[in-house]
């Protein structure tokens, strides 16, 4: 092969690449080689460094020239499969392609090279479905597709297209891997081995990122185990060089510390004192920084502020000069505002993740990043969208909000000059995901028990699933529990134990498609066009509470634009274009992401040197390694100056303070200061709620955030003990887990107001409808988030009672591992107890800078306290005593207030006498046969025609019994 990574293209394809391209990257010298020798790899490397190109490259070169004397292929079939986590991604990829196919097939004429032009096909949840029947009849030779879209191919007919795959490309594979997205695909990836029989070739697994630590755990979840449970091999391609980053932080006021205090001297209504805020000068530098270059990105947090930010800077530059781009945006709508920005008619973006990962966004000069980052690995991908190429640096600027959101912004900053990502890990033993999978396996094939557990325990995440888990499952989807409690706990699959084969039942295939995949239901309102086509003229979605809050006539802001409710349905809001109305600001819950442990060790790791250093030589170390302006600096180093100065000590990567304080109703409040992120401080402080109710029988107000725990001690005359604030690290993970089971006390989750039940009952909800328990009623029409909670409850309470429930011990162990990290809270509260780590107790009569910004939130918790949306508090508005609201009112009874006629109906569909609810296959009349026994006339009053009794009995789904009298 030689050193030319080229040498293993045929001539046309060389030729197209050096007419197009200087030289090679890194990446590609390193992946080219290995592609071509059949190899799978996961490839390092930067942001625009042609890692795509790379995988694509080789692909289209064997499917373009064949190798000499091969015949050609009698029936056409997919034989690249490219899986990306963005639907907009995938369209990029498939515009992308166009350029090398037509600049190949040019090359080739020239040079008269016989060719085969390959065709490519796209399926998301965005293509029609004309086209997807087009793919099932003619199957392209690329198909580039989601995950989820893949799950739904290989259950559906059109799989037959994918039995000759030979290479699949995993693009930004680290933003699937840490998720049960990631774990779901495991396990599609396996279907489709499976798929192409035991004698094809081994399939060729590519996986892309640029932030992915670390490699061998990636590689394990690319390559996967084969049937001897040993990983099959993945060569790791780090061609990893850090991009040159030019990156400054700003903060655009003089003095951060005054921000909140009263503007000027109020005169005049109370309401009507203005305080200051740093957003009247963050507006004014952004739109500087927007007329200086010619295109920028915007990178915020959340939805609402990217809304927010977009319409303040229109406002502020007299124009339209900015759209907001996030995930409630419609597919048209994101594509004609990306359309907008890379043709120039639009000089900037406002975005959250939506823009995070490689969608083709043209030439951006500059990414303005409005607070810290959630993590280093966010910030690098984010900062990368500048100087998409790999010979030029990636300009940034990070505008922080707050002060301690400033010490955030200088750690990040040298995380991302060394490329210290934090390391990424894949859930183990997802059950939901296996009920899914199973049900979906079944739809299309009676597969033996032991085959359908070899084929699962191939998927890295479920390498070493337990047989009792794995059955469990099995007992769970065939109806070991008793569907007459909970309507919705019908069997999915017939297990058959005598023979050890799964099948399908009736109608499981429906569930299993029209409920697929892993992202969960989050209850949001679809917004359309008021007179649009079906299926057409959508513009994004809202959140269900906003909209139980809008009424007819309303305008709201979406996309930077404004919009008119004309109607609100039960699935759907109606509204038309009001160019130039103010409207008002959307929100959506539940969008804050969690900071990572590595992340809070870094953030204390600076204040702790910052504190350590002269003054001149920590404002020359903030300016040259952390990137700060000098006023921001300056302001750093103030606060680092007044926290010590309110509480003597400062918390750092081996510090903790807890500081105590009489609030404004002579309440002990309690904050705990610490930077590790809100993972650690969720358990420490549900172990805290457990151990006060314990040992005082008081119920404190508890709420937890990435920069430490409030605690409210009611009714206290004494400053609460610090040992209440310590668990032992050798009990708190039983303090955890009891506290996950009982919910009691009033634990709550930053900026949701949920009470620690709501936690497991929020997850419980998502994963029971991941594992196909709660279905939608109607597949393509919303439920009502509220009624899903409902349902998911009414299960639970069921589900409750039997200690082995899959889906409640995946609740626990998502809560436990995926949501917590409680081995960083065991290791933080062991170096505790071993003096490692200090803790410093004050006492303080007005709360310090660094507990300020954290009461901030636990004041907002609780003015908007209640995780129901509105609908559901007032569904919650009925349960009362209706005996004693009669005798009060005076009402009549309430069997006087039903109609006789509907009572009757009712009690013929519960006893399946009506035609619709008879037995209509041999899997109704089996449920009808585990019900109270009947005889033969009352179940034959039951079947429907043409459906007989002995159809389970064929079956050995059921048995005949002659009962003798003695």
């Amino acid at each position: 092969m030689g050193s030319d990574p080229l040498a293993t293209f045929h001539q046309p394809t060389r030729a197209w690449f050096e007419t197009t391209f200087a030289m090679p990257t890194r990446a590609q010298e390193l992946a080219w080689p290995a592609i071509a020798a059949g190899e799978s790899a996961l490839v390092l490397a930067p942001t625009g460094s042609g890692k795509t190109l790379a995988a694509f490259l080789a692909a289209i070169d064997r499917l373009m020239f064949p190798v000499a004397g091969a015949p050609p292929p009698q029936n056409p079939h997919t034989r690249v499969l490219y899986v990306s986590p963005l639907k907009a991604l995938a369209v990029d990829v498939e515009r992308n392609l166009r350029a090398p196919l037509v600049g190949i097939v040019r090359q080739a004429q020239r040079l008269g090279v016989t060719y085969r032009e390959p065709t490519v096909a796209i399926r998301t949840g965005d293509t029609p479905s004309r086209e997807r029947a087009r793919y099932q009849r003619e199957p392209a030779d690329i198909f580039i597709t989601t995950p989820e879209s893949l799950y739904l191919v290989l259950t559906s007919l059109a799989r037959s297209a994918l039995t000759k795959v030979e290479t699949v490309i995993v693009d930004e594979i680290h933003a699937v891997v840490p998720s049960k997205r990631g774990s779901h695909l495991a396990i599609s990836l396996e279907r489709l081995e499976e798929l192409r029989g035991p004698d094809a070739p081994r399939l060729q697994r590519i996986g892309l990122s640029a932030t992915q630590r670390p490699l061998d755990e990636i590689a394990r979840f690319l390559g996967g185990f084969d049937d001897a449970g040993a990983s099959r091999p993945v060569r790791i391609l780090d061609a990893g060089r850090r991009k040159a980053l030019e990156l400054r932080v700003e903060v655009p006021v003089e003095d951060m510390a005054r921000l909140g205090e009263p503007a000027e001297i109020p005169s005049g209504p109370v309401t009507a004192v203005q305080r200051a805020s740093i957003w009247p000068a963050i507006h004014p530098r952004l739109l500087e920084l927007i007329r200086s270059h010619r295109s920028t990105l915007i990178f915020v947090n959340s939805r609402r502020l990217a809304e927010r930010l977009a319409a303040a800077l229109n406002e502020l530059a007299g124009e339209e000069l900015v759209h907001a781009h996030h995930g409630s945006i419609a597919r048209e709508q994101r594509l004609r505002i990306e359309d907008d920005l890379k043709s120039g008619r639009l000089p900037a973006l406002v975005a959250t993740s939506s823009l995070e990962l490689g969608i083709d966004m043209g030439a951006i000069d500059l990414v303005i990043q409005v607070e810290s980052p959630p993590s280093v690995a966010s910030g690098m991908q984010r900062i990368g969208r500048a100087g998409h190429r790999i010979d030029e640096p990636s300009t940034g600027v990070i505008v922080p909000k707050y002060r301690g959101d400033l010490l955030a912004c200088a750690a990040i900053v040298e995380g991302m000059q060394t490329g210290s990502v934090e390391p990424l890990r894949y859930p183990r033993n997802p059950l939901d995901i296996v009920a899914q999978q199973v049900v979906a396996m079944a739809a299309m094939d009676d597969w033996k028990v032991d085959d359908v557990e070899r084929v699962v325990r191939r998927a890295a995440p479920f390498a070493e699933l337990p047989r009792s888990a794995f059955e469990g499952v099995l007992d769970m989807l065939s109806g070991r529990y008793p569907s007459d409690e909970f309507a919705e706990l019908r069997p999915r699959v017939v297990w058959d134990r005598t023979a050890g084969v799964v099948r399908s039942r009736e109608g499981a295939k429906v569930v299993a498609i029209s409920n697929g995949g892993t992202i969960p239901d989050r209850g949001l309102y679809g917004v359309f066009l008021a007179g649009a086509e079906k299926g057409k003229g959508r513009v994004g979605e809202l959140d269900e509470e906003m909209v139980f809050e809008t009424k007819e006539g309303d305008v709201f802001l979406l996309g930077a634009s404004s919009w008119r409710v004309e109607e609100i349905t039960t699935d759907r809001v109606l509204v038309s274009p009001a160019p130039g109305v103010p409207g008002r600001m959307p929100f959506w819950h539940g969008e804050n992401p969690g900071r990572p442990l590595e992340f809070g060790r870094a953030i204390g790791a600076l204040a702790r040197r910052m504190r350590t250093l002269p003054p001149d030589d920590a404002m020359a170390e903030l300016q040259t390694k952390h990137a700060l302006a000098e006023g921001a600096a300056r302001n750093l180093l103030q606060y680092l100056r007044d926290q010590e100065a309110a509480t003597g000590a400062v918390p750092d990567d081996k510090t903790i303070v807890v500081e105590r304080y009489l609030d404004d109703m002579g309440d002990w409040r309690v904050c705990v200061l610490s930077h590790f992120g809100a993972k650690v401080h969720a358990p420490w402080a549900m172990a805290i709620g457990a151990i006060v109710r314990e040992r005082t029988d008081d119920e404190p107000d508890i709420l937890w955030t990435d920069d430490g725990i409030v605690i409210r001690f009611p009714g206290t005359d004494q400053p609460p003990a610090v040992d209440l604030l310590l668990p032992d690290p050798d009990r708190v993970s039983d303090l955890v887990q009891r506290q996950l089971g009982m919910g009691g006390g009033g634990a709550r989750q930053a900026n949701l107001g949920a009470p620690t039940t709501a936690l497991f009952a929020s997850h419980f909800r998502e994963n029971a409808a991941r594992a196909l328990l709660l279905p939608r009623r109607r597949p393509g029409q919303r439920a009502p988030l509220w009624q899903q909670r409902k349902r998911a409850g009414d299960l639970l309470s069921v589900a409750a009672r039997y200690e082995a429930f899959p889906i409640v011990l995946e609740t626990y162990r998502e809560c436990l591992q995926d949501v917590f990290d409680m081995p960083a809270l065991i290791e933080l509260l062991a170096g505790i107890r071993s003096r490692a780590i200090r803790v410093i107790t004050v006492d303080t009569r007005t709360p310090s800078p660094f507990a300020a910004s954290l009461l901030f939130n636990y004041v907002a918790n609780f003015i908007y306290e209640g995780d129901a949306p509105l609908a559901e508090r007032r569904a919650q508005a009925l349960t009362v005593d209706p005996a004693q609201l009669r005798a009060l009112l005076g009402e009549v009874e309430l069997r006087e207030l039903l109609d006789p006629d509907a009572v009757s109906e009712l009690e013929l569909q519960l006893q399946q006498l009506t035609r619709e609810r008879a037995a209509r296959h041999p899997d109704g009349v089996h449920e009808m046969l585990l019900r109270p026994p009947k005889t033969r006339a009352a179940i034959a009053t039951r079947l429907a025609s043409r459906c007989r009794l002995d159809f389970p009995m064929r079956s050995s789904r059921a048995i005949p019994i002659r009962w003798r009298r003695f």
